[in-house]
């Protein structure tokens, strides 16, 4: 076979991944996944080695529990015939390619910059000649939002063309402020340094990345997490997930106007944030999730905490959305506003709640478990009409679903210590991957290793790189002053794009 089929959290040596011409590398791709809602791309990127650069694609079969890994080498000049002409999911992938390393893709609609890093392969791209899509009419005009995002203070432009108060198209350019994260992993050598940066990666998603790089640095060190480290992890990201859906419930109420449900799920995230600085010191989990061992043990008194605060949390988180799901306007926005189809979420390859939203099953709890969601038996929730309206019930009903995990989990805290082990030292010349279901969907973190065992490659993929596709789709045809609805009931993430 031209592919190496690996397990999640799996490490194997970079010469066993089979390395092909870039046109059976092609044909290989596109095979696995045209036609196959089960199998995507989880992460595609490339990296110079010595005068070429060598490509890396990884595609999960969420049918064979298992993730397909294959290799080519190209060169920076070379024109090869893209894989987004056969399916556009890969289209931001190829676009990043070609922003790096200068590589061109034949066939490609939308061969733009993605990120503006430092070292692009062409400097004279930049912000200020960016090529936004434009229609010559003197009916229509644009309207230009950003650069900066006025509620968040992040960096993101949004350029819509429109016809009276109807949104024809939209575009989104990110990457005003290139942070080089990845660059920073391989120049910090200290491992503490780099679960830090794990945690920047994005602020809303501290234990999604964290585990992620906990559980891809393990597992280039040969380090078998126990029980009672995984139940930790597994814990936290689903509180995680419990206190951004509650806020962005409140955030999508206050763009509807509804001040009563944005006062109130305001106030019941709070508990559930206090609750992480009680456990681990820090109300964003920062500092409780490092490979290797156990921060801040979760206690049985903890878990009396917990409780106290779910048994608090839960009937008034009830009621609001009870009140909120009978309120007429708040129904009259969001039901059929912002609607993204089924054939469009699988042909732009969206993850998480992004494609759950419109029926295409990706969750990697289920698809591709670690931790403890094996012995939880995670069933993902699944809406079918692709607006606001959906995206707010997979929010509700998550919070209601991770409450039942949550207090199954807290009658089945782990006995015993694993000793801490702080000298984890990752195998040379391995290729390792981790993939976590964050609350916004899929999180994918790759990492390679030189002759020497130090980091030569860390590519890290959040799910938002799937997901501002599925928000342009989203407001076609829809008035502009549902833009902002439409925009947090997906709440992408600017900073995990901008790596």
């Amino acid at each position: 076979m031209n592919y190496l089929s690996i397990k999640n959290n799996q490490t194997v040596s970079i010469a066993e991944i089979p390395e092909t011409d870039y046109y059976a590398f092609r044909v290989l791709v596109v095979g696995m996944v045209v036609s196959h809602p089960e199998r995507h791309c989880v992460n595609y990127f490339g990296y110079q080695q010595e005068e070429s650069i060598k490509l890396i694609c990884c595609i999960a079969d969420d049918f064979l529990h298992v993730i397909n890994v294959l290799s080519c080498r190209v060169k920076a000049s070379d024109s090869l015939d893209s894989l987004t002409s056969d399916c556009l999911a890969f289209e931001k992938f190829e676009r990043e390619i070609h922003e790096n390393f200068g590589v061109f893709f034949k066939g490609h609609p939308w061969l733009k910059p993605v990120r503006y890093p430092v070292d692009r392969a062409d400097r004279s791209e930049t912000i200020a000649n960016y090529p936004f899509w434009g229609i010559e009419s003197e009916e229509l005009h644009e309207v230009g939002v950003g650069p900066i995002h006025a509620g968040i203070i992040e960096p993101g432009h949004f350029r819509f063309v429109c016809n009276g108060e109807q949104i024809l198209h939209l575009e989104i350019q990110l990457g005003y402020q290139h942070r080089g994260i990845e660059k920073l992993f391989l120049e910090k050598k200290k491992l503490i340094e780099r679960a830090t940066l794990a945690e920047a990666i994005a602020g809303d998603t501290v234990v999604g990345h964290s585990t992620a790089f906990a559980h891809v640095w393990e597992s280039l060190c040969g380090f078998e997490s126990s029980a009672d480290i995984e139940y930790v992890r597994t814990l936290a990201l689903e509180l995680e997930r419990i206190a951004i859906h509650t806020g962005d419930l409140s955030a999508v109420c206050t763009d509807i106007a509804y001040q009563l449900g944005s006062a109130v799920f305001g106030r019941l995230r709070t508990p559930i944030i206090n609750f992480m600085q009680e456990w681990g010191g820090n109300r964003l989990s920062k500092g409780l999730i490092r490979p290797g061992r156990n921060p801040f043990l979760f206690t049985p008194e903890l878990a009396v905490r917990l409780h106290h605060v779910l048994d608090v949390f839960e009937p008034d988180f009830n009621e609001m959305n009870k009140r909120l799901f009978q309120l007429p306007s708040a129904l009259s926005r969001f039901e059929r506003t912002g609607i993204v189809s089924y054939e469009d979420v699988l042909s732009i390859g969206t993850v998480g709640m992004s494609a759950r939203m419109s029926g295409l099953n990706r969750d990697i709890r289920s698809s591709h478990p670690y931790g403890w969601y094996g012995l939880l038996s995670h069933d993902p929730i699944i809406k079918h009409h692709g607006d606001v309206y959906s995206r707010v019930q997979i929010r509700k009903q998550e919070v209601v679903q991770s409450m039942g995990y949550i207090r199954t989990l807290l009658g089945q805290i782990p006995d015993g210590v694993t000793p801490q082990d702080t000298s984890l030292e990752a195998r040379p010349e391995s290729f390792a991957i981790s993939l976590v279901e964050g609350w916004r969907g899929e999180i994918c973190h790759c990492a390679l290793t030189d002759k020497k065992g130090e980091l030569m490659q860390y590519k890290i993929k959040d799910p938002s790189f799937h997901n501002w596709l599925a928000l342009a789709l989203a407001v076609r045809n829809n008035e502009i002053s549902d833009f902002p609805i439409c925009n947090k009931s997906f709440n992408l993430s600017y900073s995990g794009h901008d790596l």
